[in-house]
This record gives C-alpha cells, sequence and structure tokens, in this order.
C-alpha cells in the first residue's frame, strides 16, 4: 500500500519502521523527491526480504518523505552501472522495486498529486516486466497514453484510469491509510493472500486453475473459516 508523508529528517537510504502487524518503508531522500540511488535499490530489496520473512507482519506501507512519493530511479545511475553483473544486479533490484506504486495493491494520494511516464522523452525502451505491470493494472489504452505521450496527468485523472485507489485531501492522508491499514490487518491472512494470488494471475492472463481450486478446497477446512463464522454468529470482530 502506497502513500506519501512528509517529515524533516535528513535524507538516508529507506526506512523501516516495524509496528504490531504493520511495517512502514519510507523513502528518504525529500531533497531530491526521493529519487531512487542505487544504494536504495540494494536496501529496499533487504528490506522487503526482511519483511517477506516475517510471518507476523501483514500489512506493509509504502511512503515517502517530503512533498513526492518518489521521482523514480536515478538515470545517471543507470549509465554509471556498466558491465554484466552490475546489470543483472540493477535488473533483479527492478524487478522487486521498480513501479513502485503500482506493485502495490493499493495507492492512496492526496488530491493535488501528479504523474508522468518520461520514457519516451528520454529514449529510453522500458523493460518489459514494467511495462506488463501497467497494462496489467491500468489497460492497454491507458498504458499506451501514460508511455507514448509521456504527459503529465494530474490526481483526477491517476483515480480514474486506476493508478490511484483512492484520492484524499492532505489532512485525511495519514487517517486513511490507517483506516484502511488496519482493515486489512483485521482479515484472514490466508485466505487473503491466497485471493491476491489468485487476482494477480487472472490479471495477468496466467491463472493455475487447479492450484486456485486447491486453495479455495482448503479454506474450505480451514482454522480462519471456523473464526470466521463463528465471529460473526457471536457479533464479534474475528481473531486471525
Amino acid at each position: 500500500m502506497m502513500q506519501r508523508h512528509a517529515t524533516t529528517e535528513a535524507a538516508t537510504t529507506p526506512i523501516l519502521d516495524i509496528e504490531g502487524s504493520r511495517a512502514t518503508i519510507r523513502l528518504n531522500r525529500p531533497r531530491h523527491l526521493n529519487r531512487l540511488q542505487p544504494e536504495d535499490l540494494d536496501a529496499l530489496l533487504k528490506l522487503f526480504e526482511r519483511i517477506e520473512a516475517d510471518p507476523a507482519i501483514r500489512v506493509l506501507v509504502l511512503t515517502g518523505t517530503g512533498r513526492a512519493f518518489s521521482a523514480g530511479y536515478d538515470l545517471g545511475s543507470i549509465a554509471g552501472r556498466a558491465g554484466a553483473e552490475q546489470e543483472q544486479t540493477a535488473g533483479s533490484a527492478f524487478e522487486v522495486v521498480a513501479d513502485l506504486a503500482l506493485a502495490c495493491d493499493f495507492r492512496i494520494g492526496i488530491d493535488t498529486s501528479e504523474m508522468f511516464m518520461p520514457a519516451a522523452r528520454l529514449g529510453l525502451h522500458y523493460y518489459k516486466s514494467g511495462i506488463a505491470r501497467y497494462v496489467s493494472r491500468l489497460g492497454a489504452d491507458n498504458a499506451k497514453k501514460l508511455f507514448l505521450t509521456a504527459e503529465k496527468i494530474d490526481a483526477p485523472e491517476m483515480l480514474r484510469i486506476g493508478y490511484l485507489t483512492a484520492m484524499v485531501p492532505p489532512e485525511a492522508l495519514d487517517g486513511e491509510v490507517d483506516r484502511l491499514a488496519t482493515l486489512l490487518a483485521g482479515n484472514a491472512p490466508i485466505a487473503m493472500r491466497g485471493m491476491k494470488q489468485t487476482i494477480n494471475e487472472i490479471a495477468r492472463g496466467q491463472l493455475d486453475e487447479a492450484a486456485a481450486d486447491r486453495r479455495a478446497l482448503d479454506s474450505m477446512r480451514s482454522a480462519e473459516i471456523k473464526e470466521g463464522i463463528r465471529a460473526f454468529t457471536e457479533k464479534r470482530p474475528p481473531k486471525f
């Protein structure tokens, strides 16, 4: 889940904070609009691996310091990473962290947000998995508009095409993030993880029907559904 945040801390690589079942990663280069440097990619990879290995974490909030979420990857650093080994490292990092907003399940932005995809202006052919993510999230027509025109779009247009899943005034941002994070953390984690996988596979046109059927069948025999039904009957929040 992505949001934008404001603070005055000195610039560093991304910062991780864990509170209960919620982890928060904050990009922290506000003077450069949280532009990603090579060391940021390396740090993000390690943080994502740490979070993935912790079963107690159910929600990850990704945010940025200052007035921008992220200005993207530093193109000068791409040119500086010459050599096959460095290209491979950068490529694997991009697969995990690039398109940070679209890699999130939910994207909450303030009503003055803006974004654009500058690849066509820079003479850059974007990497294929990144284009695939734009197409699967936003549709081919919207992906073409962003990639081929390189025009800036505002928050209402970001919401209309699905780049944002929610748009709020600045003063409501933290409250909306807290509300959604709390809601997600309280739902059944195994069922949510399985449904998320099925949804993503369908969006990519790569549904493993047998695996999806197994997940659905397993859920009917799980402790989660027993607790969910019991909580519903007793008119109380479930405890997963």
